[in-house]
């Protein structure tokens, strides 16, 4: 295995899915959006649901990829294979985000960019904050336990970020 998985506790399966999440975030940069990207996957390799963030596209400030992806697959999945379930995140979800992961079931999540290089990048635009608080620290207050893997493939996630916000 790649030493820079094992550093991160990334196995091949979680690689496959994380990559994929970011080449969403690569699409839909392409297509004017934040690059954000979103995957739903059980143990079994089944991919339940995948996602943009397409906030410009519909001007919906809450199609982030993560709530996105959850609105495809909630009609699909119980909350109990959903529970089984990773979100595969090609960035640290925000406050909300994390919110609908709770409320979703979804008992793991893997990230690639965190949330304090994303401030560096979203800095660079006026009106690009976001609430000071990381993923863990909501999950924190969740009834059930959270699994957080992340930042993770980070050269690969950020440089989508650096592409978007230095345009």
């Amino acid at each position: 295995m790649n030493d820079t998985l094992q550093e991160t506790g990334l196995d091949a399966h979680d690689a496959l899915y994380l990559g994929r999440a970011i080449a969403l975030s690569r699409e839909t940069s392409a297509r004017g959006n934040r690059p954000f990207g979103a995957v739903i996957a059980l143990p079994d390799g089944t991919v339940i649901a995948e996602a943009c963030n397409i906030t410009a596209e519909n001007g919906d400030c809450t199609a982030h990829a993560e709530t996105e992806v959850l609105r495809i697959a909630s009609p699909k999945a119980s909350r109990e294979v959903l529970a089984q379930a990773t979100m595969y995140a090609s960035g640290e979800p925000c406050v909300m985000c994390a919110g609908a992961i709770y409320w979703g079931n979804i008992r793991r999540v893997v990230f690639g960019i965190d949330a304090v290089r994303l401030r560096r990048f979203r800095n660079m635009r006026a009106g690009a904050g976001d609430l000071v608080m990381s993923c863990r620290e909501v999950f924190a207050h969740s009834s059930h336990a959270i699994e957080v893997i992340g930042p993770a493939m980070l050269a690969e996630a950020t440089q989508v970020h650096d592409a978007f916000w230095r345009a």
